[in-house]
């Protein structure tokens, strides 16, 4: 079968948004991507929950194990004070302790990495993760959602705590509903 008739049978078979997360990833075909059932982890960061609808999406679609990776303690519910909290540890190059571990990172051969940008980049809690979790050897295929500026330099933050690591190029989409409401909202308050 030619890759363009297994490239159709692919985005027929599968929800729009996990085709294009496989089809970003590599240029391969899905047989070639897709490893055993039980081998796919789909970890994920999200604070808004934007990041987790891709994620579990992806966990659907690849028959994956999925993992939501949480700081020991939450990030306020407040948007603009986990913004300054993000901005503070980055800077500082903090790295939140996680709420819990992978069980056996070891039993995994493809992993599905979400996360939103903040403020430019990976949040410090996927840093975390990436300190806690060794991916050497793993095809990581990064899925981000941002609020319209792109990815920052995460990508470069990704191969720096992964260097061992099969980086795949992410699937990237803008998911910015939280910011945009908050600035309608003020700006709704401000005409009263």
């Amino acid at each position: 079968m030619d890759n363009e008739l297994q490239r159709r049978r692919l985005l027929k078979a599968l929800p729009l948004t996990a085709a294009g997360l496989v089809l970003a990833a590599a240029d391969t075909s899905a047989q070639q991507l897709r490893v055993e059932a039980g081998k796919i982890l789909v970890a994920y960061y999200s604070r808004t929950g934007n990041t987790a609808v891709i994620a579990r999406q992806i966990r659907r679609a690849m028959d994956a194990t999925l993992f939501e990776i949480k700081t020991e303690t939450p990030y306020p519910e407040d948007y603009q004070a986990t913004v300054e909290q993000a901005r503070r540890e980055t800077q500082s190059q903090y790295l939140p302790p996680l709420g819990h571990f992978v069980a056996d990172i070891d039993g995994y051969d493809m992993v599905y990495l979400g996360m939103p940008i903040w403020g430019m980049t990976a949040p410090p809690v996927i840093r975390s993760f990436l300190r806690a979790h060794d991916l050497s050897g793993k095809a990581v295929i990064p899925f981000i959602t941002h609020g319209g500026y792109g990815l920052g330099n995460c990508m470069d933050v990704l191969h720096a705590h992964m260097p061992s690591a099969d980086l795949h190029p992410a699937f990237s989409m803008e998911a910015d509903q939280e910011r945009r409401t908050l600035d309608k909202v003020s700006d709704w308050l401000t005409e009263k």
